[in-house]
């Protein structure tokens, strides 16, 4: 195959999946990614520099040390200009075998063509997956075209995804990213608020100031510039552009996090939302606040009526998080050193839990570090014996204590068909992470739900009309 042919997307990521399992063993980085993909299509550093908003002695740099790695490798030398050799040794071949000369550098599946981490390495899952951690399942192109649209002059970033589905992992890779192009970044999760700071307004916004201006290590000038008289959202406004913006030559990346605590304060998200999207706005007519790049992190849409010209929710770019594909939950087997999950068991384990990240990365530590084996495992998933027993029920306890919920959750156990619900309802079921919702149509999410909340919740309604 020549390089001319390569061309294609199709055919360029399967050079960029080869150039994963058989030269770095490794998976490339999003930038590294990105300017393997442009080269292979002909862009010089100049033209990436323009599409992705990146300084061109930041790419070469990049790229310089990509072709050193891709040098070691392959075991010869490896630059820009000469890439179309690498793509010929490599690509010739229909089944992705290797030239004779490099077979020795070939691991087969059952070998791993992953790096791979060891029993110790291996945790309990809960919360975000380490920067460094080798369990990272890398869900392309979401990790590509969110760190690229960061450098964007115009920015406003939407993770949308239901608990446990990895929004913090990706968010800490984007921040990581943002810091290493030179960004400064600020994190604030709104779970961390106590609940007195959304009494009202102007002690929101007064709070949401006060930790940005520590996160990026400045003196709080606040009551310089807050005033009653223009309201504090002018007075905000003002602080960033008179204040902040001032102290800080590079751009930031605010990453907001559990956006929907602010849903649940209507008094609030009228006015904090749509300031939002008024900031985006301005980047298009102000250059300042091209320096700002918002980056909005939910579960659920949002219940609270906003006009259709002040939502942030219709602007700006939406990344869904999806379940786990088979080929992804093979990959993560293979880095658990699991040769016993092939396609096979892979697919019945798919068939409980869907690809649900956590309940598939909490399958995978049991069977790993536990020593159990998958038969087991699937027997008593569902149980209050099972490896979810937990995660299970605290669910339940959720459902128990808000009655419409349970009803709501019967209501698509008792039918084989998606079923409408109503709109704020089938949000906090899809934020829970319980139903996957097709527009106004939901059902239940995986077989493991299914099994375990149609005997219990079936429980609770005959002790309920007892």
């Amino acid at each position: 195959m020549h390089f001319g042919q390569l061309r294609s997307n199709t055919s360029i990521d399967k050079f960029l999946e080869i150039t994963e399992q058989y030269l770095l063993f490794r998976q490339l980085t999003p930038i590294e990614q990105l300017i393997l993909r442009s080269s292979l299509l002909g862009h010089e550093y100049s033209e990436m520099a323009r599409n992705y908003t990146y300084s061109v002695p930041y790419l070469k740099q990049k790229a310089s040390q990509l072709w050193e790695n891709l040098s070691q490798a392959s075991g010869k030398r490896v630059t820009k200009k000469n890439l179309s050799s690498l793509v010929n040794m490599y690509m010739h071949n229909s089944d992705h075998k290797l030239q004779s000369s490099v077979n020795t550098k070939i691991i087969t599946k059952s070998q791993n063509n992953y790096p791979t981490c060891t029993q110790t390495q291996i945790k309990y899952p809960g919360g975000p997956i380490p920067l460094d951690s080798l369990l990272y399942i890398n869900r392309s192109p979401i990790e590509e075209i969110t760190c690229a649209e960061i450098t964007q002059p115009q920015c406003l970033l939407r993770i949308k995804g239901s608990k446990q589905m990895g929004k913090t992992s990706l968010l800490s890779r984007i921040m990581a990213h943002a810091k290493a192009v030179g960004y400064q970044t600020i994190y604030l999760d709104f779970q961390e608020a106590d609940e007195a700071v959304f009494a009202s307004l102007d002690k929101f916004l007064y709070w949401f100031c006060l930790n940005i201006t520590k996160q990026l290590n400045l003196n709080p000038k606040l009551d310089d510039y807050w005033d009653e008289h223009i309201g504090c959202k002018v007075s905000c406004k003002i602080y960033f552009e008179a204040y902040l913006f001032k102290c800080i030559h590079s751009p930031i990346v605010l990453g907001l996090h559990e956006l929907n605590r602010v849903f649940q304060h209507p008094n609030i998200a009228q006015d904090f939302l749509p300031m939002l999207r008024f900031w985006y706005e301005l980047a298009q007519q102000v250059e300042t606040w091209q320096k700002l790049k918002l980056v909005l992190v939910y579960s659920t849409e949002i219940y609270v009526p906003l006009n259709i010209n002040q939502s942030p929710f219709n602007v700006g770019l939406l990344m869904r998080l999806p379940d786990f594909t088979s080929e992804q939950v093979q990959e993560l087997a293979v880095k658990c050193r699991l040769d016993c999950i092939d396609r096979p068991q892979t697919e019945l384990l798919m068939s409980m839990v869907g690809g649900h990240p956590y309940l598939v990365n909490l399958a995978f530590y049991y069977l790993s570090a536990k020593g159990m084996t998958l038969e087991e495992l699937l027997l008593t998933a569902p149980t209050s014996t099972g490896i979810y027993a937990n995660h299970l029920q605290s669910l339940l306890v959720m459902l128990q204590t808000q009655t419409r919920l349970a009803l709501a959750i019967q209501q698509v156990l008792n039918t084989n068909k998606s079923v409408r619900l109503e709109a704020i309802t089938a949000y906090q079921l899809e934020s829970m992470g319980l139903i996957k919702l097709d527009g106004n149509l939901a059902k239940i999410r995986c077989k493991l739900y299914d099994l375990y909340f149609s005997l219990h919740l079936q429980d609770l309604h005959n002790w309920h009309t007892k």
